[in-house]
């Protein structure tokens, strides 16, 4: 009897052993798997500052003057003049009312199942 438990608890130790070494073998591939992410964040970090310092320089306005100097041939590039701009002057004033007449007449019709921006639509496709 005694000799029968005893075999059984060597056979149920043999099985968790080989439990404990499975578990062992399976952290140590995740943990490689884990530092091999690491490198690879590591890498692409140090990639990553290589190219924001290259951002940097050739966005530069003195490198980019050179460019439009040694390509102003094929650019055709202007000077801007300040006429091509608007002036203040030009923007329209808001009014004092708003008008929401359109606005109320369109959830008035939306309302009653009348869809008049896609009737308009359908009529524009038609065409």
């Amino acid at each position: 009897m005694i000799r029968g438990i005893n075999i059984v608890l060597f056979v149920i130790s043999i099985f968790f052993l080989i439990g404990v070494y499975s578990i062992k073998f399976q952290s140590e591939a995740v943990e490689e798997e884990k530092m091999a992410l690491a490198r690879t964040i590591e890498q692409q970090q140090g990639e990553l500052s290589v190219l924001q310092a290259d951002w940097a320089f050739f966005s530069q306005p003195s490198y980019i003057s050179q460019m439009v100097e040694r390509h102003s041939e094929v650019l055709n590039l202007q000077i801007l003049e300040s006429k091509q701009y608007g002036s203040i002057e030009d923007i329209p004033m808001r009014p004092e009312i708003i008008d929401d007449s359109a606005l109320t007449a369109l959830f008035a019709a939306l309302e009653e199942g009348i869809d008049p921006i896609g009737d308009k639509l359908a009529e524009l496709m038609a065409q």
